[in-house]
């Protein structure tokens, strides 16, 4: 998956900060996977993101705008596009534009699960 090492790069460093606050549960080459520390009702962690290289694409998952899809309501047509499902982007190429874009709704999706109490 050679093609997709900047793209993998750009998104690993949007989840990189957030990674450090709270517990990494895979960090290599073609993966970050990142929980809280909360858990939840299950006896499991609350899952809060996560980069990963896969096939055809590199995918950015964050968790915060599923529990709260109100952080999706000025998502520009451009991102909305790149989402597959209700909390995963799907990305090909570096596009700084939506790279800015989904750094700023990261930062946003933190900070609502600090609000909830689900990270410190």
């Amino acid at each position: 998956m050679p093609e997709f090492t900047n793209v993998f790069a750009e998104l690993h460093k949007i989840m990189a900060p957030y990674a450090a606050k709270l517990d990494i549960k895979k960090d290599d080459e073609t993966e970050l996977y990142v929980d809280t520390r909360h858990i939840q009702k299950n006896k499991k962690p609350l899952f809060f993101g996560a980069v990963q290289v896969k096939k055809s694409y590199v995918s950015f998952h964050l968790m915060p705008v599923y529990v709260k899809p109100e952080l999706l309501a000025s998502l520009s047509p451009e991102l909305k596009s790149r989402m597959q499902g209700k909390s995963c982007f799907n990305f090909t190429a570096v596009e700084p534009a939506l790279i800015k874009e989904l750094t700023a709704l990261t930062k946003a999706g933190y900070t609502s699960y600090k609000e909830q109490g689900f990270v410190q």
